[in-house]
């Protein structure tokens, strides 16, 4: 791979700004120092909300988690409530997807806190839950009115079935917005089209579209994941050097990274990891990091190896799903190596193209490690704090590699 830029400045520029979507081929918008808004954790849950279900027939998780005993809670990891619309009447700003629509709202970490007969209509339920609505960068802003319709489905995990109700209290209300963090590209060099928006006098001409790749000391850059879509409110001289400026932009970037990642990013900058295992005394956002800073980094035009080859896995710190990913991807392709960092992506990486043809003999060492957390249940990572989903399993793992034709051995 041959550098794509250089610098003659003292302070490195390490971050290039592509736009890849207006237009083809993609178009070099600038080269900066730093970016404010690039590094920022997510915002925390508020504190848990209270809802009512009204009306409700409950069936199956929802049904048992009332027959409990008085005074012994239920939890359910999601309620979905998808609104039940007049077929006969158009749903105006509300798409349906098929399997869903635009307009269903999700609870999840739910508490089931009472019951009682309805007052709604004869027969049925209200139901008192405590939890979050799903909120995040990816999704819609919870509703501050209920959708046109005659009531709700609920349904949990995977689509199971949990009932209905007619109506709804505590879901639909105003929030306020999360802080605002927008970037400023601090020391950058801009070129031509970044100029122009800066000096553009109409705001539709001052927006800006930019994949943000990071650049090494080679000069040689990699996708970091991370967008944004902005309009330029301010430009100054930056302290950084004479030619370089400061620009602001009015809205967040998209996928940021979180702050504790900067030296994970530094690392590469540096050169790739040389020595096994520095992730370990990583929490698990940061190892999710780590496996992303991986896939950046990975050499795409490097072949792989033969099928038939035998790969040691060092299972001793495979206390998370996360962690895992960051084992196999250096018992796969050495320190600093991906290889997967969901189950979609891992699934891929046994297909072609990742550092190892199938079929290979997989030895997992120190197994019990992983028997011991990768365990049935429901899982929050840190990295997204807004939903809980089925968590990943030791078998799971294992399906995955004997459908693919990977012999594991567990030691």
């Amino acid at each position: 791979m041959k550098p794509v830029w250089r610098w003659d400045q003292d302070e490195p520029l390490r971050w290039l700004l592509i736009d890849e979507y207006t237009g083809s081929p993609d178009v070099t918008l600038g080269v900066c120092a730093d970016i404010d808004g690039l590094f920022v954790d997510p915002e925390p849950p508020s504190a848990p909300e209270t809802y009512t279900l009204l009306g409700c027939e409950p069936v199956g998780p929802l049904l048992e988690a009332l027959r409990r005993p008085d005074g012994v809670s239920a939890w359910l990891p999601s309620v979905v409530l998808s609104p039940i619309h007049d077929p006969r009447r158009p749903q105006s700003g509300c798409l349906d997807y098929g399997y869903s629509c635009s307009c269903e709202e999700e609870l999840f970490d739910v508490t089931v806190l009472d019951h009682r007969p309805s007052k709604v209509r004869d027969g049925l339920l209200d139901i008192e839950l405590r939890g979050y609505i799903r909120f995040d960068e990816e999704s819609e802003w919870p509703s501050e009115e209920p959708p046109d319709g005659t009531g709700f489905r609920l349904c949990g995990v995977d689509d199971e079935p949990l009932g209905t109700c007619l109506d709804t209290t505590g879901v639909f209300h105003a929030r306020p917005l999360p802080d605002a963090r927008p970037p400023t590209l601090i020391g950058c060099r801009p070129e031509a089209p970044l100029r122009a928006a800066i000096e553009a006098r109409s705001p539709k001409r001052r927006l800006v579209q930019a994949s943000i790749q990071a650049v090494d000391a080679a000069g040689l850059a990699v996708g970091t994941h991370s967008m944004f879509s902005a309009t330029v409110v301010e430009s100054r001289p930056s302290r950084l050097g004479d030619g370089l400026v400061d620009i602001a932009f009015d809205t967040d970037v998209h996928n940021p990274l979180p702050i504790g990642a900067r030296p994970i990013w530094q690392m590469w900058y540096e050169g790739r990891p040389t020595e096994p295992n520095l992730w370990t005394h990583l929490d698990r956002t940061l190892q999710h990091t780590w496996s992303r800073a991986a896939l950046a980094h990975h050499p795409h035009e490097r072949p792989d190896r033969p099928a038939g080859r035998t790969y040691q896995l060092d299972g001793r710190y495979v206390t998370s799903i996360d962690s895992f990913y960051c084992a196999i991807g250096e018992a796969i392709n050495g320190p600093g190596g991906y290889f997967g960092w969901n189950t979609g992506a891992l699934a891929d990486c046994l297909r072609w193209k990742w550092g190892a043809r199938t079929p290979f003999r997989l030895i997992w060492h120190d197994a019990d490690v992983a028997r011991r957390h990768l365990v049935p249940g429901y899982d929050r990572p840190e990295y997204s704090r807004w939903t809980w989903g089925p968590a990943i399993t030791l078998e799971y793992l294992l399906s995955i590699f004997t459908e693919r034709g990977v012999e594991v051995e567990l030691r």
